[in-house]
């Protein structure tokens, strides 16, 4: 299973609008997958989720990422990093278990000039911990409100070929 995940908690965010353009990708070339928007984390999920403690939303999260053998992170530039909520969620998934052997590919986003270069370097320190093997082609989208057009789709010439190219990757990972 593919799993997409928005990698903030953000109310209609950017992320989650690229996580489903590549959603819609996946399904034109015959591959199943799901969003998984951090926006669906329990909105206690500091004190109900951490340390052991298993809340019943978290636990049918934490049953999709078990499932998942391959994801694909959408990862938005917050303070020249990747938001802390994405941290916070890999902290409440089951260790090892979660993440061990499986693949992923990084898609960083920014609203700057960067495309969220720093984040992307920062979380893939997180996934080689993890033992989460990362595909080596990693997508930065700069100028992400610039890159959609108002269905949400991408419509630059660069940026349909870097992502298409980074699918076909991914599908062979």
């Amino acid at each position: 299973m593919i799993t997409i995940i928005s990698g903030t908690n953000r109310k209609n965010s950017n992320s989650l609008k690229v996580a489903t353009y590549y959603q819609k990708q996946l399904d034109l070339k015959g591959l199943g997958s799901e969003v998984l928007s951090l926006e669906e984390l329990p909105h206690d999920f500091i004190s109900s989720d951490l340390y052991g403690a298993r809340s019943e939303t978290f636990q049918g999260i934490q049953d999709r990422i078990t499932l998942t053998t391959k994801f694909i992170f959408i990862i938005p530039e917050y303070n020249g990093s990747f938001p802390g909520v994405l941290k916070t969620f890999i902290d409440g998934c089951l260790f090892p278990d979660s993440f061990m052997g499986k693949k992923a590919a990084l898609v960083g986003i920014s609203s700057g000039k960067y495309g969220n270069i720093r984040g992307v370097e920062h979380f893939t320190g997180v996934c080689h911990y993890l033992n989460l093997h990362t595909l080596p082609l990693r997508i930065h989208i700069p100028y992400i409100r610039q890159e959609l057009d108002e269905t949400f789709n991408f419509y630059k010439e660069d940026t349909l070929h870097f992502t298409n190219q980074q699918l076909e990757e991914f599908i062979r990972f």
